[in-house]
């Protein structure tokens, strides 16, 4: 079986910058690196009558921040801005002042052709048994909003009203959007820090300030091309990396410092895309297909190099394993090399978590439940960001394939709980 939206239905339940075509040329050729920009992401600091001036100025800057790197030669894909977690400007998130904010907000990103989070909805220290209907409805009134709730942080450890609240709302959007690709807007957190660059986790905990995310993986294939050995297949990278990455941080320095902006960072996870895949990335280094022996001390290695890199970092700064956005990742699960407690293994050692994996649309409340209270479990313990993005894909068991008729998707395995 297979779950098919119309092109023109699936762009409206996605931030508009993902659906778009990933380019954001001003007229300049890009030159051949073996990366792109990902994402320029500007914070926004929400609160009081002057928050919509604010948000003109953060879009002001980032069309300026594109221009000087797309004048650079680099491919800028999205352009993105994050507020601080919701409920600490609307602590009634759910009164109709809220519901305007949130119309007023996904206006502007509309208009200015932006993908904007809102950050963690709710405090996760109560349960919000109304929060999943609330997400069904602002996914399906909005076009490009993105939210979270958190599961696990440094200040309170595991959430456990948070991660409940979090699984009904994944069910609850999985069945009232169509094909369940409302999920692509919506994240469960564990440990995520200000200022990460990628959605839908985003937040950021002060205004005029941006960061960096990359989609990197061809660079990381072409490094473990030239390597024999795991020990010289690091220092490649690492130098690889080094001199890819040091010229953004000193462009990134550069603006900052002209539009009067504080530079927070790269998020050096090298995000995937279907023609730069990790995984092909990762059978280069181990010589094996993903999910095999040794996959482990690969994803090791990674991220060993992408966490002592001499440029400013911040972040999740690790491996993203998003099983339908990499083709590689999607073949070898549909060949059932590994599965959700590989991927959670492989987040011990790097990772972001589990993001983008279709379960069973009949997947029952506990049964989510227990899956992100594993991701939360092993954030707290290693003191490290990971969040949950899981796709519930209604009327499919697990190995049925899911399908969005969605370019930048590929075709994915439903994967068992």
């Amino acid at each position: 079986m297979a779950v098919k939206l119309s092109r023109r239905r699936f762009t409206q339940l996605l931030p508009l910058g993902f659906a778009a075509p990933l380019t954001a040329s001003l007229g300049t050729t890009p030159r051949a690196y073996d990366f792109r920009i990902r994402t320029l992401t500007a914070g926004l600091q929400m609160g009081g009558k002057g928050w919509l001036d604010e948000a003109e100025r953060a879009a002001r800057f980032l069309f300026a921040a594109r221009e000087a790197f797309v004048a650079r030669g680099y491919e800028v894909q999205t352009l993105r801005i994050a507020t601080q977690p919701f409920h600490e400007y609307h602590s009634n998130w759910a009164s109709a002042t809220a519901l305007e904010t949130i119309k007023m907000l996904d206006k502007f990103a509309l208009d200015h052709d932006l993908m904007l989070s809102i950050g963690p909805v709710v405090s996760a220290d109560e349960y919000h048994a109304e929060f999943a209907d609330w997400a069904v409805e602002r996914i399906s009134e909005t076009s490009n909003i993105s939210f979270s709730l958190n599961m696990a942080s440094e200040a309170g450890g595991v959430h456990h009203h948070g991660l409940r609240s979090a699984a009904e709302a994944i069910l609850a959007i999985a069945h009232g959007t169509p094909g369940g690709a409302g999920n692509f807007r919506f994240a469960a957190n564990a440990f995520t820090p200000a200022g990460t660059p990628f959605f839908p986790a985003a937040y950021f905990d002060q205004g005029r300030a941006f960061s960096i995310g990359l989609e990197s993986p061809n660079l990381l294939t072409a490094a473990f091309k030239q390597a024999s050995n795991l020990t010289e297949a690091k220092t490649v990278l690492s130098e690889r990396l080094h001199n890819a990455l040091e010229p953004i941080a000193l462009l990134a320095t550069e603006v900052a410092a002209q539009e009067r902006w504080r530079y927070l960072g790269i998020d050096t996870s090298p995000a995937p895309g279907l023609d730069a895949s990790i995984g092909a990335a990762i059978e280069n280094l181990t010589g094996e297909p993903f999910g095999s022996a040794s996959t482990l001390a690969g994803c090791a290695a990674i991220t060993s190099v992408l966490q002592n890199l001499r440029v400013l970092s911040c972040g999740y700064s690790g491996l993203m394993l998003p099983i339908m956005e990499d083709p590689v990742l999607a073949r070898r699960a549909a060949e059932h090399r590994y599965g959700i407690s590989e991927l959670l293994l492989y987040s011990s050692v790097c990772g972001t978590g589990l993001d983008v994996v279709p379960i069973p649309g009949n997947s029952s409340p506990s049964a989510v439940a227990n899956i992100l209270t594993d991701v939360a479990a092993l954030a707290a313990r290693y003191q490290k960001p990971l969040s949950a993005r899981l796709f519930p894909a209604p009327g499919l068991q697990a190995g049925d394939t899911v399908r969005f008729d969605n370019p930048h998707l590929t075709d994915a395995m439903v994967m068992s709980t």
